[in-house]
């Protein structure tokens, strides 16, 4: 049931002190503006995006030549052009701290820890940037990298923007054929991989994957040392060199950045969905830049020299959402492995022993803390950590008490949602706002985000589809081997036109936050009637028996009716009892729409690397259809689960 309070508000001197705050103001004495809120200011950075991403670039220092122009052609969504005169470097605005103070920290489980300062972190860099020049890599070339969340995965990424290549990268876990369906399609001049790695306790022997994908790439491989055999696995491939052997003849000297345009390619990143070969979204250096910045600066209110930790790994976009909060002179935290080994606490003890000031994890992890029965408040001393982010999947509003309940009762919360395809947030954290239970805090600055019906006129406190009607510094430069844009307009702009669709079923709250509902594309529709899967998750999954549900459509009898997979808590059964309790906490927490015709236990759910339920590959295997990239999934056998269902044929 929704509260009529907030979980937590900000103070008036907690208000005054942030850098919103600072920004608003500097604002209204640049432009001669008033704001009287937060709305009035968001609106303003809407109207006037020109003005709004200059001030955003000036304010937070951006190294580089900005040019006269901040836009053109912004009426038109897919010719916009922000900062088409300038000029900068990616890398070179996330290395311009110096210094002995830790730059990177890193644990990978119980096996591993380590820092890097920021000295040494540029001086590592400098090594890297010299081998890649001397082994012929320049502009526009494409490395691509296989590695966990480790330090030298940020060093490599910044040494490949420094000289305007262009960065792609994936976790070790990704099997050969899902590291070939994404790196297959970019043509890479180098690959980069570790010997191995650690994950609930044991060593992950990924020797024989990496000579698959060096040999069918064709490329020469470049090895670091983690848990394996570095120098084994280098000598076992055709061009094969170690971390050491790369940059040996190579000492540190003062960096170079090669001064590029502000559209110009940074990241590659690629979809993780299961309904065909991963779409490579291209991502530019200034339009990242630009977006995390504002989001960490304003929206997170990251100050230097803070700790900024995000549970990701290298395959998902939250890890380079994560590298950029070096521009800011924080200090990133990095974890590879479980976060529950050896236990549940790993990552709190990480909180406090290098006291965190935003932890960032998903939806997914807050429950399985929750249902794991720690309680964080009372066992760890957070007393540094004022930001507590989720994203990955919607935080249910079970999950939003319990992180006040259960791990700081005085930590801001903000639900997030965005994703690859804009390597950022359309929705996030706010500063000067309340956190009700629920809901999303509102709208990113810059961001005309709306809510739109099927006729594509806004709604309020009504679900539809997430847009947005102006063209933003992140959306994507394009789609690789996507010639003519096809692709591209076919996944944002087909719905509406000149408006990206993002894919999101959302709706605005009384409050002006946002509820997610799931992907508009896994919508149910009974009889006619559009039911977000996330509203029948938020009531099952609280219940002790449930660990985890899936829901889908199934088609039957000219209609569509709604089926609910359960995956039960051990020591449960699915008994006639559990069923009926099961649709009366549907029933009386949604509606009796969001009832399951059928509830089936299964033994385990498929899911992606970064861990979302994978909604519409179970659909198509009860549908007895091809499911066409199971390589994006963690745990691909899980899909035979759902095939052939007896339960399912009547």
């Amino acid at each position: 049931m929704q509260s009529d309070r907030p979980l937590w508000t900000p103070s008036a001197e907690f208000i005054e002190q942030t850098p919103m705050k600072a920004f608003i103001n500097r604002c209204e004495q640049r432009f001669s503006k008033t704001f009287a809120d937060y709305d009035a200011f968001h609106d303003w950075s809407i109207t006037e995006r020109a003005d709004f991403w200059t001030a955003v670039w000036d304010h937070c220092g951006v190294v580089g030549e900005r040019g006269e122009r901040a836009l053109i052609h912004g009426d038109v969504m897919l010719d916009a052009r922000f900062f088409p005169d300038a000029t900068l470097n990616f890398a070179e605005n996330l290395l311009r701290h110096s210094g002995s103070g830790d730059a990177l920290v890193f644990r990978g489980e119980d096996k591993a820890q380590s820092r890097m300062s920021w000295d040494e972190l540029r001086a590592l860099v400098s090594r890297l940037q010299q081998a890649l020049k001397a082994a012929g890599i320049g502009k526009g070339d494409r490395v691509a990298a296989m590695m966990p969340n480790m330090p030298e995965t940020i060093a490599l990424m910044l040494a490949t923007a420094s000289i305007g290549a262009i960065w792609s990268s994936c976790s070790p876990d990704f099997g050969e054929q899902g590291v070939l369906d994404r790196f297959g399609q970019i043509e890479p001049r180098l690959f980069i991989a570790c010997d191995g790695y650690w994950y609930a306790g044991k060593l992950q022997d990924v020797s024989a994957k990496v000579q698959a994908v060096v040999k069918t790439l064709g490329v020469p491989a470049l090895i670091i040392p983690y848990a394996g055999d570095a120098e084994a696995l280098a000598a076992s491939v055709s061009n094969g060199r170690t971390l050491a052997a790369f940059i040996e003849p190579f000492t540190a000297k003062p960096l170079e950045f090669v001064a590029l345009p502000f559209a110009h390619p940074l990241y590659i990143l690629f979809s993780s969905g299961t309904t065909g070969v991963p779409k490579c979204i291209v991502h530019s250096a200034g339009g990242t830049l630009l977006q995390h910045l504002k989001e960490h600066r304003f929206h997170c209110g990251l100050r230097e020299g803070e700790r900024l930790f995000y549970f990701t790994t290298c395959g998902w976009m939250m890890w380079n959402w994560l590298a950029s909060g070096l521009a800011l002179g924080a200090t990133l935290c990095l974890f590879d492995g479980s976060p529950f080994h050896p236990d549940g606490n790993v990552l709190f003890d990480y909180a406090r022993d290098e006291q965190f000031a935003i932890f960032g994890t998903s939806a997914k992890y807050i429950d399985a803390v929750r249902k794991g029965g720690f309680t964080p408040v009372s066992t760890h001393d957070l007393s540094s950590l004022r930001l507590m982010t989720s994203t990955g999947s919607p935080l249910s509003p079970e999950g939003f008490s319990f992180v006040y309940e259960g791990i700081k009762p005085d930590v801001q919360l903000a639900s997030i949602s965005g994703g690859t395809d804009i390597v950022s947030c359309f929705v996030l954290g706010n500063p000067l706002k309340p956190v009700w239970r629920g809901e999303i805090q509102g709208p990113g600055l810059g961001l005309a985000m709306d809510v739109w019906n099927d006729d594509g006129q806004p709604v309020r406190q009504e679900k539809g589809e997430l847009v947005c009607t102006r063209a933003f510094p992140s959306m994507p430069v394009m789609f690789w081997n996507d010639k003519d844009g096809a692709k591209y307009k076919a996944a944002y702009f087909e719905r509406f036109d000149n408006i990206w669709c993002h894919g999101d079923f959302a709706e605005w709250t009384e409050h002006g936050g946002i509820v997610i509902h799931g992907r508009s594309d896994a919508t149910l529709n009974p009889g006619g009637v559009r039911i977000g899967t996330a509203e029948i998750y938020n009531q099952v999954e609280q219940m002790d028996e449930i660990a985890e549900a899936i829901c889908i459509g199934q088609d039957w009898d000219d209609d569509v009716r709604v089926v609910l997979f359960v995956r039960l808590a051990k020591g449960s059964e699915l008994t006639d009892d559990l069923v009926r309790a099961i649709k009366t906490r549907i029933r009386s927490g949604a509606s009796p729409r969001h009832v399951p015709a059928k509830i089936v236990a299964v033994a385990d759910i498929p899911r992606t690397k970064s861990g979302k339920i994978v909604e519409l590959a179970v659909r198509e295997v009860v549908h007895g259809r091809p499911v066409k990239n199971k390589e994006a999934l963690a745990n691909p056998e899980a899909l035979d689960l759902y095939a052939n269902l007896d339960e399912l044929r009547s």
